[in-house]
């Protein structure tokens, strides 16, 4: 190809302009695609986790209680009909037992009982005192056995001073008799004496076998009046061993009239509740039963009562992927049943209709469902919640709750990733000073 053919095309596009708009659209096109950059990475993004619930008392006293029959029996009476508003102790149905002599048989029941347990303390008193009278004449017997010791020690030390009295006397007359013997050998001394020294000689021998069964006999009678001393203590240990077995049974006996008396006051008692009465301030929800000849039984649901809550919170179920991102303390938005509301879960400054809330608590376990239970109160620092009227037991409500603030573009990036949200503690009084305790 030749030169000139070349310069010739060349020259055809400088004569071919480029368009005016197009270029404007390409530039707003990379604007746009710049000022879209710069927002995803300054525009703040709220982090949350959505959850579902309902409206509940905080209190376990004041949220939905089933009345239940305290007996077996057929309603008679109904004094409420549902949505029926009552205050604790009003009535609310009475029931009536198909004997009506029932009442008044068990109250015979009872004072009989009451006369057997009367008579069974007499006798435990009886026995008592019996006891106590046989303890008193142990204790005089035991203190004349021991006199009787003490008198029995004193003749045996006077009969053992006695036989060393004679003993030391028949030394003597033994020696006297001795020396007269050998004096009346020599011719020195009289047979007269020597006769007289004889018979004091034998006088004193009988005198000290004289006062040496004295001593024996007084130690056998000091060990005789022992004998008795423990024959007197074991018999009327006896006695008294047996007084007691009589008061035990006594007492046994008293016992069990109490607990007859016991059974027949519960029996009275649960009588008495035929007059059903409203345990708590609140309003009838339902009422299950109907009256007349239909049979309830003890413990079967009569009426389903709402009580007037003071402090209403909301139970919301997190999923359980969403539970260890949820920690007392967290912000939540609420938004009710019932009440207009819109919404922006990333930017919670913009949402209307929303109220605040704050995390009390997380259940440790789930419900069987993979669901765990939050408690959200009012937040202090927000607007107060609608009135009590509004905000009724049951009503529904949707919730976010409040993780960390990031940019737009890491919220996008993570949702494409599937990351999970940030799960940094929130900085709150509770968990403060839980760690200045810890």
């Amino acid at each position: 190809m030749k030169a000139h053919d070349f310069n010739g095309r060349f020259e055809a596009l400088d004569h071919v302009g480029s368009i005016r708009h197009t270029r404007i659209l390409a530039w707003l096109l990379a604007s746009v695609l710049v000022m879209a950059v710069i927002g995803l990475t300054l525009v703040p993004w709220q982090q949350n986790v959505a959850a579902s619930g309902q409206i509940v008392a905080f209190d376990p006293v004041e949220r939905r209680q089933f009345i239940e029959a305290p007996i077996d029996g057929r309603i008679t009476e109904w004094a409420v009909v549902e949505g029926a508003r009552v205050s604790k102790g009003d009535l609310i149905l009475v029931i009536s037992d198909n004997d009506p002599s029932l009442v008044e048989r068990m109250e015979q029941e009872r004072t009989a009982t009451v006369g057997v347990r009367e008579a069974a303390q007499r006798k435990s008193g009886s026995v008592r005192d019996k006891i106590g009278r046989l303890e008193l004449t142990r204790d005089r017997a035991m203190d004349a056995a021991i006199s009787k010791i003490d008198v029995a020690e004193d003749k045996i030390e006077a009969a053992e001073r006695g036989l060393e009295a004679a003993e030391a006397a028949e030394q003597t007359a033994r020696l006297n008799l001795d020396r007269q013997s050998r004096l009346n050998e020599r011719g020195l001394a009289s047979r007269r004496s020597y006769e007289l020294a004889v018979l004091e000689h034998n006088q004193t021998v009988a005198s000290a076998n004289k006062a040496r069964a004295d001593l024996n006999a007084e130690r056998n009678n000091r060990l005789a009046v022992l004998a008795e001393r423990y024959k007197i203590e074991a018999e009327n240990q006896a006695k008294i061993e047996d007084g007691r077995a009589s008061l035990e049974s006594a007492l046994s006996d008293v016992q069990k009239t109490v607990a007859e008396l016991t059974k027949v006051d519960v029996r009275l008692a649960r009588q008495a509740t035929q007059v059903v009465r409203s345990p708590v301030d609140g309003t009838v929800l339902r009422v299950v039963t109907r009256m007349g000849g239909e049979m309830v039984k003890a413990g079967e649901v009569l009426v389903e009562l709402v009580p007037y809550s003071t402090n209403n919170v909301v139970a919301l179920l997190i999923d359980g992927n969403d539970a260890p991102l949820v920690s007392p303390g967290r912000k939540v938005r609420l938004q009710f049943e019932g009440w207009p509301a819109l919404q922006f879960s990333g930017w919670p400054a913009v949402a209307v209709g929303t109220f605040g809330g704050e995390v009390l608590l997380v259940d440790a376990s789930d419900n069987g469902r993979g669901q765990f239970r939050a408690l959200v109160q009012a937040d202090p620092d927000a607007a107060p919640w609608p009135e009590q009227r509004y905000l009724r037991q049951g009503v529904r409500a949707n919730g976010w709750i409040l993780l960390d603030e990031v940019s737009l573009g890491f919220e996008l990036w993570r949702k494409f990733n599937g990351f999970p949200p940030a799960t940094t503690e929130p900085t709150t009084a509770d968990s403060s000073g839980k760690e200045a305790k810890s």
